[in-house]
C-alpha cells in the first residue's frame, strides 16, 4: 500500500552564505564542478557573472547565458570540515573553455593518469550547452583541482554533439566514465550517454546510450517557441554515483517549463555502465537533483523546488532508489524560482550538506528575487 505524506519542514536545518556580491549573479555549482578530495576536502565551483539589478531583464538566463566569456568569471571556494565552512574565493583557477579556445589534441603529453588517487580529479565541459553545435572538452587535476592540465575536445565518435556539465565517475577498476548528453540536429531530441577512458585515462570514447532514443512517453513534448533553455527537454544533466554494491546509479532532469515544472528521474545499471534501465520517478518538481549515499545506506536527493513556495528540498530513499518517501522542506523562503543546481554531501553519519545557488524573498534588493549568491544548508532528511 502507498503511503502518503506532507512535505515536512527540517527541525535542524542550518544555513549560511557563501560568497555573495551585489553586482553580480552567482549560479549553477551543479554543472561548474564539484569534488571530494578524500575523506575531508571539499571542493566547489560555481559561476560569478556581471549583474544588474535595476531591472528583472537584464538578469535574464537568455541575456547572461550568452556571455559565459564577458563579465564572467569561474570561482572555485574549497572547505576542510566536510562543507561546514569555505574558503575565500579563487578565480579562474578552473579555466573555460571557449568556442575559439586553444586545446589539446589529446592529454598524452600529461598521462597517464591514475583516476583513484584523490587528488586526480576530473573536469568536462562544453560550449554551446545543449545547442546542435555543442561540443565537449575534459581536463585533469593531479593537485586536487589547484591546477588543471589543458582541455582535451572529446572525439565524437559519430555523433551529432555532445554537451557536458562536470559529470564524472570513476569505476574500481579504475576507469572513468563521463557523463555526457547527445542533441540532436534540430536541438529538441536530448539523450544522455556515457564516454569512457582508455586504460591509461588520456582518451575517452562512446561506451553507451542512457535512455531509449526517444521518449516513449512524450513527456516534454510541445508546441515549443523559446530558446533551448526554456523549452521542454526530457532526460538530460546526466550524473552518475556508485553503491556500495556495484551498482550505478544515474539522475536526470526532465523538464517542461524550466521555471517549474520539472522533475528527476533514475536510471540503473548493474554493468559498470555499459546497459541502463529506468529505475524511478524521484519527485513530483524538482530538478536537477543530487544524489548522495549516505553511511547507513540511505540514499538522499536534494533539488531546487522551483514552485511557491520557493526553496531547497530532498527526498529519501531506504531501497536504493526504488521508492521515495516523503519530501523534507530545507528552506522555503526564496524569493523566485531562480535557485538550485545544488551539489550534496554528507558532512557526518545521518546529516547532509549542500551547495547551492539561491535569491531570498527578504532581500532588499529585488529583480524577481533577491541577489542571486551562493548559499549552503546542513540538515538531517
Amino acid at each position: 500500500m502507498i503511503e502518503y505524506a506532507r512535505p515536512r519542514q527540517a527541525t535542524d536545518a542550518e544555513h549560511a552564505v557563501v560568497y555573495r556580491d551585489e553586482a553580480q549573479f552567482c549560479a549553477w555549482p551543479y554543472t561548474m564542478g564539484f569534488w571530494e578530495v578524500g575523506e575531508t576536502e571539499l571542493v566547489q565551483n560555481f559561476m560569478a557573472l556581471d549583474a544588474d539589478y535595476s531591472d528583472p531583464a537584464h538578469i535574464s538566463h537568455d541575456q547572461l547565458g550568452e556571455r559565459f566569456g564577458r563579465g564572467s568569471r569561474m570561482v572555485t571556494v574549497r572547505s576542510s570540515d566536510r562543507g561546514r565552512t569555505w574558503s575565500e574565493p579563487e578565480f579562474d583557477v578552473y579555466p573555460r573553455v571557449g568556442v575559439n579556445a586553444d586545446t589539446a589534441a589529446d592529454l598524452s603529453a600529461w598521462g597517464p593518469f591514475d583516476f583513484t588517487r584523490p587528488e586526480v580529479l576530473v573536469g568536462n565541459v562544453s560550449t554551446q550547452f545543449g545547442k546542435p553545435e555543442s561540443r565537449s572538452y575534459v581536463r585533469v587535476s593531479t593537485d586536487a583541482g589547484r591546477s588543471w592540465t589543458p582541455s582535451a575536445e572529446l572525439p565524437l565518435d559519430g555523433l551529432h554533439s555532445l554537451s557536458a556539465i562536470n559529470s564524472a565517475l570513476v569505476r574500481p577498476d579504475g576507469r572513468c566514465l563521463l557523463f555526457l548528453t547527445l542533441v540532436s540536429p534540430d536541438g529538441w531530441n536530448r539523450r544522455p550517454l556515457v564516454y569512457a577512458s582508455t586504460d591509461d585515462g588520456t582518451g575517452f570514447h562512446f561506451l553507451s546510450f542512457i535512455t531509449p532514443e526517444r521518449d516513449p512517453y512524450a513527456a516534454a513534448d510541445g508546441d515549443w517557441k523559446s530558446t533551448y533553455r526554456f523549452g521542454g527537454h526530457r532526460w538530460f544533466y546526466p550524473r552518475g554515483v556508485m553503491l556500495p554494491s556495484g551498482r550505478i546509479l544515474c539522475t536526470l532532469r526532465s523538464q517542461r517549463d524550466p521555471t517549474g515544472v520539472m522533475w528527476t528521474e533514475l536510471y540503473a545499471s548493474d554493468d559498470g555502465g555499459r546497459t541502463w534501465s529506468f529505475l524511478s520517478r524521484v519527485n513530483d518538481f524538482g530538478a536537477p537533483g543530487s544524489l548522495v549515499v549516505l553511511s547507513d545506506g540511505r540514499l538522499v536527493v536534494v533539488y531546487g523546488y522551483r514552485l511557491p513556495p520557493y526553496g531547497i528540498r530532498a527526498v529519501v530513499s531506504e531501497d536504493e532508489g526504488r521508492t521515495w518517501g516523503p519530501e523534507t522542506i530545507v528552506r522555503d523562503d526564496g524569493g523566485s524560482w531562480d535557485l538550485g543546481y545544488p551539489t550534496a554531501f554528507e558532512v557526518e553519519p545521518g546529516r547532509v550538506g549542500t551547495v547551492y545557488y539561491f535569491n531570498s524573498r527578504d532581500d532588499r534588493v529585488q529583480a524577481n528575487g533577491g541577489v542571486r549568491h551562493i548559499a549552503r544548508s546542513i540538515f538531517t532528511p
